[in-house]
């Protein structure tokens, strides 16, 4: 996960707002010299702390806002990009959520994404769908089989990139997806 994570949010410029910051996991792959403002958006107020101490030497100016996705304190087209990493298996309603990343993102902004989805081949689909609900549990909430880009199309988004492939570990939890989207419709 953590080379997923250096694959997408060095490519954050500008303004960005980061979807689920936690304990600040991503942090150290932001490049400061790119990044103007940097907003963490978390409902998990108890994470913070551990962010604000990962924030540490990094460069960087971090406003932490203790809100979910689904309703996004910030004006419309306000964000040059938006990073998510593992954290739409989380949101209650992600198509909320990503209506809401699209109302902030400007016109010419992009959401840096990498998550983990529902796998292609059946079999690992059906032991994601037995894993479920064991896994919700224990992992705060995760989905396991989200339809990721079905999730980010049905928002009103394209990609100028997305991959997937299975990391090392067992299938039902390594399926991933990641890349680039950008607004594809206009208001």
């Amino acid at each position: 996960m953590r080379r997923q994570r250096e694959k997408v949010v060095p490519k954050a410029k500008g303004v960005v707002l980061e979807i689920g910051i936690g304990t600040g996991l991503n942090l150290p792959h932001y490049r400061a010299d790119q990044v103007i403002s940097l907003t963490g958006l978390d409902p998990a107020i108890q994470m913070h702390p551990k962010a604000l101490k990962r924030l540490g030497q990094t460069g960087l100016k971090l406003t932490l806002l203790p809100v979910g996705a689904e309703g996004i304190p910030l004006p419309d087209h306000s964000v040059d990009t938006i990073v998510m990493t593992y954290t739409l298996c989380t949101i209650p309603d992600p198509l909320r959520a990503l209506i809401e990343m699209r109302r902030v993102l400007k016109p010419d902004g992009r959401l840096l994404f990498t998550e983990h989805a529902r796998a292609p081949d059946a079999d690992v689909r059906r032991w994601q769908d037995r894993l479920q609900p064991v896994w919700g549990r224990l992992a705060g909430g995760c989905h396991l089989g989200r339809d990721i880009r079905g999730l980010l199309e049905n928002a009103g988004f394209g990609f100028t990139q997305i991959e997937t492939r299975y990391l090392p570990g067992p299938r039902p939890l390594t399926f991933n997806v990641w890349g680039e989207a950008y607004r594809e419709r206009a208001d």
